[in-house]
């Protein structure tokens, strides 16, 4: 195992199995062997350029006010920052080691967060991640005391690093090309990739620094672009809807501008005036009648502008002798100018391409939890994005988490990846809708029990509106259950008397009475379990 250049050699098992197919990294440039990794660098360069410039594209569309809210609106559901809570938790409880090793984890789970100021910076991190695509991560240790563990985490702008994979083939004696070697790092340029290709680029800087991939916490978003291998963002779908709405929002602002005041159409009569003449005269006219006192919002002066020309101005037209002399027009405004479908078309366009449902377009209106109709289709598959998200973010804090329980000999390799799987990551939820949601679930629960209340214990048993109505487990249904029986109010409600008991079993007076009266005291309990 190589780790931050300390280099850990164990037994090698010869390879048995051979693929022609290298294995799968998201995020990861696969590159040529030959050349070394400053020609791997170099053949890097049109790649990484057009992802740098991807990544600035993404950024330019996040400033967008519309994109901004729905980004805005998708890092309050992932991340919560609430004030006496954490935005994330770990969830040991699954994972099959000792009590003490799983108490370890917690506290250096904790140690991560204060490094990373997780607190108040959470939103933070989840948005360069979300906009960018990926999110890049420089765990520093001190080399003299690598058991300290990582002393310092550091971000890195994803445009002056890249994760590449090398992979090494040769021929079978069939000719087919089997992967014999795969190396994964990192390349990391200071000056990033921003220079356009065949410029100059001084020596110094030709050179990219080769960085191992344990020294890297790297966390892509799980959109590739099998093409070109570039990790792609969440708002790669959300750039042509953007783009569209913005202009079209332009354009309608131009249409109100030119189309909105009335105006007026002057023709003067120029009687038998040479053209030169009439010309002169008519621009007499005009700035005699023309008024163009404007306010200085900055001086608070009334100045003339009668110099300048507006396109919203009146128009002034000559009308030769033999017309029906002067006259005055209105030209009308513009109609229909409250009707923007065209733009709520692209708005609702951009928010399908960012996985918002369409209701939140709605500023004014509040929000339904219940069930049924008032939680459509849409608010259900926002959820499970979310969960999505979080759990593509969460890469980040598990590779923190190796290297930390690594470092500091908590676990071995072979210990995390035995229970990495089992690791879980609760993030924090705003408690007053969670506490919204869940009281409308349980009264729409509640009013369809109220509507079945007749038929149980005829089509229906208490079991099965406990579990298919009420949705209680067997727990719940268990400590309900135990909690009833010892309230004394409770007890009263279903204390039996022996001719109650005799009436509820024969109506009409038929039976014995000792043959249908239980026992004293009732240790049948009520009947139907007290429904």
């Amino acid at each position: 195992m190589d780790l931050f250049g300390f280099e850990i050699k164990r037994k090698e098992t010869p390879q048995s199995e051979k693929s022609f197919v290298a294995p799968s990294d998201d995020g990861a440039v696969e590159a040529i062997r030959a050349g070394g990794y400053y020609g791997t660098y170099m053949d890097l360069e049109g790649i990484a350029q057009t992802e740098a410039e991807l990544i600035k594209r993404y950024r330019d569309i996040a400033l967008m006010a519309d994109v901004d809210t729905a980004v805005e609106d998708i890092i309050n559901e992932s991340v919560a920052q609430l004030e006496n809570e954490s935005p994330v938790e770990i969830n040991l409880d699954d994972v099959k080691l000792s009590s003490s090793v799983r108490k370890n984890m917690a506290v250096e789970f904790e140690n991560i967060k204060n490094i990373l100021d997780f607190k108040d910076r959470a939103q933070d991190y989840f948005r360069r991640w979300y906009v960018d695509g990926r999110i890049y991560f420089h765990k520093v240790i001190d080399l003299e005391k690598p058991k300290q563990g990582i002393v310092d985490i550091r971000y890195i702008d994803p445009r002056k690093i890249r994760k590449v994979r090398e992979v090494k083939k040769e021929k079978n004696p069939s000719g087919i090309m089997f992967v014999t070697d795969v190396k994964k790092f990192f390349i990391y340029n200071d000056i990033g990739v921003t220079q356009k290709p065949g410029a100059y680029v001084a020596p110094e800087n030709q050179q990219g620094l080769k960085i191992t991939k344990d020294a890297i916490a790297f966390a892509p978003s799980g959109l590739i672009d099998h093409d070109k291998q570039i990790p792609l963002s969440y708002l790669h779908k959300a750039i042509r809807p953007a783009n569209q709405l913005r202009m079209m929002e332009n354009a309608v602002v131009i249409y109100r501008i030119t189309r909105a005041p009335e105006r007026r159409i002057f023709y003067v009569d120029v009687g038998n005036l040479p053209k030169m003449k009439a010309e002169q005269y008519l621009k007499d006219i005009m700035d005699r009648y023309r008024n163009k006192l404007v306010y200085d919002a900055n001086t608070g002066e009334i100045r003339d502008d009668k110099k300048f020309m507006s396109m919203l101005e009146d128009f002034w037209l000559p009308r030769r002798e033999g017309g029906t002399g002067t006259q005055i027009d209105t030209l009308p405004a513009g109609q229909n100018l409250g009707q923007i479908e065209d733009v709520e078309y692209f708005q609702r366009k951009l928010y399908q391409s960012l996985n918002i449902p369409i209701s939140r377009l709605e500023q004014q209106a509040g929000m339904n939890f219940g069930r049924a109709a008032e939680i459509n289709r849409d608010e259900m598959k926002f959820t499970k994005f979310i969960i999505k998200l979080r759990r593509k973010f969460s890469v980040m804090l598990s590779d923190l988490l190796k290297t930390q329980c690594l470092l500091k000999g908590i676990l071995t390799e072979e210990d995390w990846n035995s229970i990495k799987d089992d690791i879980m990551f609760e993030f924090a939820t705003d408690a007053y809708y969670t506490e919204s949601k869940e009281q409308e679930i349980l009264r729409s629960r509640v009013e369809v029990l109220n509507g079945l209340a007749a038929y149980i214990g005829t089509f229906f048993s208490k079991s099965y509106i406990q579990k298919n109505v009420l949705m209680l487990t067997d727990e719940q249904i268990e400590q309900i259950e135990t909690e009833l029986l010892g309230e004394p109010q409770y007890q009263r409600q279903y204390q039996w008397s022996p001719l109650a008991a005799v009436d509820q079993a024969a109506p009409n007076g038929a039976g014995n009475i000792e043959d249908e009266v239980p026992g004293e005291g009732n240790p049948e309990g009520p009947p139907n379990g007290g429904m």
